[in-house]
């Protein structure tokens, strides 16, 4: 058998539901909801197996959220007998990661989260800012649709995932004209665009 690596999600994955059939089907994963309910001081589990849209989308809840459902399914792996040879996160999974290499304490990780997520909410107020993807472009490209695009606010690439991929922040307004800009301007390359769910990771 090959080599295993687990690489966990980040701020974007998140749903009203989330966890709840893995919870329902196995108690080591209700335990770890139980117990992020517990450190939080909050009902954290109600807020992702039935919570609000918007209210799960508010990036303080958003990134315990994921955590804890994220963890809860390593567990059941780990339980299965499932023990990756690597594991990586993707922003926000970082964290995870973390955690599922014994390197941070489940706990630690959702007390970090949970300040992460209030700091970079108060940093950019609930809707005013925005994050798309850009698929296909090159950097030059996204950098003139971002000069062209921010009319004197903030829009300019943020994350390069891929050659293929760059994601685009900056004020919601202005990543609205990022992605409705023409493609077959004038000395501008073919470009998709997938907006992405609203809110900074």
């Amino acid at each position: 058998m090959g080599r295993i690596a687990c690489v966990f999600p980040g701020q974007g994955s998140q749903y009203s539901g989330m966890g709840r059939r893995m919870a329902e089907a196995y108690a080591l994963a209700q335990e770890v909801f139980e117990r992020a309910d517990a450190v939080l001081g909050f009902p954290l589990t109600r807020l992702c197996f039935e919570g609000d849209e918007e209210e799960l989308k508010q990036t303080e809840n958003t990134q315990p959220a994921i955590l804890t459902t994220s963890v809860a399914c390593y567990r059941v792996l780990e339980q299965a007998g499932v023990r990756p040879d690597f594991v990586a996160g993707h922003s926000l999974g970082e964290y995870t990661a973390l955690v599922a290499a014994g390197a941070l304490a489940f706990e630690d990780a959702l007390r970090l989260v949970r300040q992460r997520g209030r700091y970079m909410q108060e940093a950019v107020p609930l809707g005013q800012g925005a994050m798309a993807a850009i698929l296909g472009a090159s950097v030059e490209v996204v950098e003139q649709v971002c000069r062209e695009a921010a009319e004197g606010q903030v829009c300019a690439p943020a994350n390069f995932n891929s050659p293929q991929q760059i994601v685009i922040a900056g004020h919601k307004e202005a990543g609205e004209r990022a992605v409705s800009l023409r493609p077959d301007a004038p000395g501008r390359r073919p470009i998709g665009r997938r907006p992405r769910p609203r809110g900074f990771r």
